[in-house]
């Protein structure tokens, strides 16, 4: 028997997508808070507290705390906000991704009843989807694993969507198959594949190639989702090239405007 409720949905856009959730009277989705971009008059908004689902309430207020408590770790809200279609027609509400890139839609029936993804991934589900932390076997995987370590499990036989940046790769691993890929390029991988965190082994070209010192390391079989343009990438060259608090800038910009300073003179 089917937790989740069932919607149904359309992506718009191409680099900077949305997409559009379609709910039947009495349907409800949930989503991570200010992700909600416009919704029809008859959705009602409501902040609860965990994820909504089956599991969550069933664990009483002592398991929802721990729930909580293990949202704070992947560094999201205590609270999420649910959308209901209160009114006896169809309406809509839309989410969009915080950044430029895509959004993954996820029929979580096709992938045994869980996704496991990167933590800041999560953007919205239909109520019923268990939204958790999905620990890892190794120590060293949490304390080396960077932005990677820390990952979510998606548990449930609905609709859910994951968001990422840049261009998506999905790659089919067959058993035995193995892929190294930088922890923040990892999006999302279903339960059968083995994940670990494993150190480059050369320190000279961690330091002088500008890559990390780990990657992850998963190994077939499974599904893996790949991204091209982490945020936490985009984020570092916006601020390695962004003006300084002076007004000062780097760079051929932070020349050519001395130039300009001089001619100008």
């Amino acid at each position: 028997m089917a937790r989740s409720h069932e919607i149904e949905y359309k992506l718009f856009g191409d680099d900077m997508q949305f997409v559009e959730i379609e709910l039947d009277p009495r349907e409800s989705v949930v989503a991570e808070a200010g992700a909600m971009i416009y919704m029809d008059q008859n959705i009602n908004m409501e902040t609860i507290f965990g994820d909504g689902s089956e599991k969550n309430q069933a664990s009483g207020m002592m398991g929802k705390l721990m729930g909580a408590g293990k949202r704070m770790l992947t560094g999201e809200s205590l609270f999420m906000t649910q959308f209901s279609n209160v009114g006896n027609n169809i309406s809509h509400v839309a989410f969009g991704s915080p950044y430029p890139g895509k959004i993954i839609p996820m029929d979580l029936t096709e992938y045994n009843g869980k996704i496991i993804c990167q933590k800041d991934a999560f953007l919205c589900a239909a109520k019923g989807t268990s939204v958790g932390l999905e620990f890892q076997k190794k120590i060293g995987t949490g304390f080396f694993g960077g932005e990677g370590f820390i990952m979510q499990k998606l548990e449930g036989d609905g609709l859910a969507f994951v968001h990422a940046g840049g261009t998506i790769i999905k790659k089919e691993l067959s058993a035995g198959d193995m892929l190294k890929v930088d922890t923040g390029c990892l999006v999302a991988l279903t339960q059968t594949v083995n994940y670990d965190i494993e150190f480059v082994g050369n320190v000279k070209s961690a330091i002088f190639g500008g890559e990390g010192l780990f990657f992850a390391t998963l190994k077939g079989p499974g599904t893996v989702w790949i991204q091209s343009l982490p945020f936490s990438k985009l984020a570092d060259r916006i601020i390695a090239n962004a003006p300084s608090v002076g007004g000062s800038q780097k760079g051929e910009n932070n020349v050519l405007g001395t130039l300009g300073n001089i001619l100008g003179d």
